[in-house]
């Protein structure tokens, strides 16, 4: 089946496959969706006749592009600025060149970008899912180097996230040990068919220090908005004061929501941190310049990232080795957003 130089092309593969040449080229590129049973058959035609793309055109040196790939749900956000930032910095110190992707949290473009890289169109790939039950890496078998971020964790890859759980009990923690009763929470999902893993392990963390202070729940103070951004927190303040909840405190998932939140309360005349505490998450650079400054959760993202590099450098070198999980800390920073006036 094989060309006359005894190397199988993409019409090969093409013909065992069932599908077309464009289809092929379609997968191992990774510019196009293709559907994942499409994928699945491709890869195993590619897999049976040993085909291999060729790459010498691109210069490459033993299979590999110095180039590997993140992709992050959401660009926009401050958080992933920051991340990608440091992402940049480690990939460039460690002689690789950083592919930068948006999913926009859809299962089709992560597909593309595992195929991507079982092509070698990229050496590896850090991938930040927010749902395990629809990320391409479910299950899946054969992936290429790969590292999860976040709070998705699949027992075939290397993961680097934080314990997010244990970080929004802490922060929870804060504002009532700053006496606060009536703790408003901005982010959080019990809907399995819209939570994703790091809303609904934060929400986790936020009940545990709730139950752990003798708190009773009152769902009437749990405001769920999707995307994470500043126009969410805002319209979470008009839809608790809506409720008619009363609060004297917020909790918010990201330090974005966290300054819509601030921005919506001072609109309405109510008082940061006198009337109501406002905490975020991430202590991005924002955090430090709202008004009143916020309150957060905050981790070390240049070392978040050299553990992401890292563990994909390692899987990049040696395919068969464990899985590897790396859980970075955490510490709450206190600002003004939470420090009432003695």
């Amino acid at each position: 089946m094989a060309g006359r130089t005894g190397r199988a092309t993409m019409k090969d593969v093409a013909l065992l496959a069932g599908v077309s040449p464009k289809t092929v080229s379609n997968v191992v590129t990774g510019t196009t969706f293709v559907r994942p049973d499409t994928v699945a058959r491709v890869q195993a035609a590619m897999d049976t006749l040993q085909f291999v793309p060729n790459l010498s055109a691109r210069g490459l040196r033993n299979g590999r592009s110095g180039t590997i790939a993140a992709a992050l749900p959401d660009l926009a956000t401050a958080f992933s600025g920051a991340l990608l930032h440091c992402l940049v910095e480690v990939a460039h110190e460690r002689g690789f060149a950083l592919q930068v992707e948006e999913t926009a949290a859809e299962p089709g473009r992560e597909y593309a970008l595992l195929s991507r890289a079982r092509a070698h169109l990229v050496d590896g790939l850090i991938l930040n899912p927010i749902r395990l039950e629809d990320s391409a890496v479910a299950g899946a078998e054969h992936l290429p180097p790969v590292v999860l971020i976040g709070e998705v964790e699949e027992p075939q890859t290397d993961h680097v996230g934080i314990d997010s759980r244990g970080a929004a009990r802490d922060i929870t923690r804060h504002v009532i040990e700053r006496g606060a009763r009536r703790i408003a929470v901005v982010g959080g999902d019990r809907d399995p068919e819209r939570a994703t893993a790091t809303s609904r392990l934060r929400l986790a963390g936020y009940h545990d220090a709730l139950e752990e202070a003798g708190i009773a729940r009152d769902t009437t103070l749990e405001v769920h908005h999707f995307p994470w951004t500043p126009e969410s927190g805002a319209s979470a303040v008009g839809e608790l004061i809506a409720r008619d909840a009363a609060f004297d405190a917020v909790v918010a998932f990201t330090d974005s929501i966290a300054s819509g939140v601030l921005h919506a309360l001072h609109a309405r005349g109510i008082r940061v941190p006198d009337d109501v505490l406002v905490t975020g998450f991430d202590d991005v650079e924002l955090s430090r310049f709202t008004t009143p400054q916020l309150t957060t959760v905050r981790f070390d993202l240049a070392l978040f990232a050299r553990e992401a590099v890292g563990l994909l450098e390692s899987r990049m070198s040696d395919r068969s080795r464990p899985p590897r999980s790396v859980t970075v800390p955490h510490e709450i920073v206190v600002r003004a957003s939470t420090t009432r006036a003695s």
